[in-house]
């Protein structure tokens, strides 16, 4: 008989919204593979939603990298005359289709939950059954940019409007929570365009609400390095891969501390095998 105050799961991962900055989410993926820290659920929100389905659907972090190198902006949006937003997501929904194994909730191999923005309602909403494609769209649409995806009679954008990094999502669930925030918002330059402007706000209204959820992370992973890439860059992903897997071994440095784990140790010193040969 289970206490009252087990939990479900002994590891969630919670992955935040960010964009192009999502690529480091893969790099994240990576080290947890190699230290078989395989979470037992996943919370993801915009980019963490996405990069989310397709590791829990079984996806290996290469595939994940593999699927996004080489493509173009194009390929996941269509421009249309401005009514409900400025780009059509049929392209990404068939670009889901194609790829997701899994066509429902219940078939992935990790358990999902996904958090988009009731806009009829004002309030955030959070998937767990049912269909894959439209909760992951929904969740990935931002105001404006994307027009929103009506599920259930219901019209849905993106979720980073109320929770972009949803560690709150499954705290009570789990033993321990690995949050990665790969939208930090560090002072640079933008330009003076409704795009810039645009982008610049939503990232602002993106960090303020992650402020709670970030002290709710058992180990937190984020690094200040990815904030220089755009929201739609496809053409680094391996670069800011790379920056999430250096991150993740920083913060996972925790881990070795507390539970003397060998695989991690051997996991970091591998990278830094693998840092001299390149030099």
């Amino acid at each position: 008989m289970k206490k009252n105050n087990q939990k479900k799961y002994k590891l969630g991962l919670a992955l935040s919204g960010g964009g192009a900055k999502g690529f480091a989410h893969i790099g994240v993926f990576q080290l947890l593979e190699e230290c078989n820290l395989i979470p037992e659920i996943i919370s993801g929100t915009s980019a963490g939603a996405l990069a989310g389905v397709l590791f829990a659907d079984g996806y290996s972090s290469e595939e994940i990298k593999n699927i996004f190198t080489g493509r173009d902006f194009s390929e996941f949006a269509q421009w249309q005359i401005p009514k409900s937003g400025l780009f059509d997501s049929k392209r990404f929904q068939n670009f889901l289709k194609e790829h997701l194994r899994a066509k429902y909730f219940e078939d992935l191999k990790i358990p999902l939950v996904v958090v988009a923005t009731d806009l009829d309602k004002g309030k955030s909403h959070e998937f767990r059954s049912g269909p894959l494609v439209d909760p992951i769209v929904a969740s990935c649409s931002i105001p404006i940019i994307f027009s929103p995806v009506e599920i259930d009679g219901s019209h849905y954008v993106d979720g980073g409007l109320f929770r972009n990094f949803p560690v709150s999502t499954i705290r009570e669930e789990c033993e321990r929570v690995i949050g990665v925030n790969v939208s930090p918002l560090i002072p640079q330059k933008y330009k003076q365009t409704i795009w810039g402007i645009a982008e610049r706000s939503y990232h602002y209204m993106f960090r303020a609400n992650t402020l709670e959820d970030r002290i709710l992370c058992d180990i937190l992973i984020e690094t200040e390095e990815v904030g220089g890439y755009k929201t739609f860059d496809l053409e680094n992903v391996d670069h800011i891969a790379c920056i999430g897997y250096d991150a993740a071994i920083h913060a996972l440095d925790k881990l070795v501390e507390e539970q003397n784990m060998v695989t991690l140790v051997n996991a970091v010193a591998a990278r830094k095998e693998r840092l001299k040969k390149k030099d």
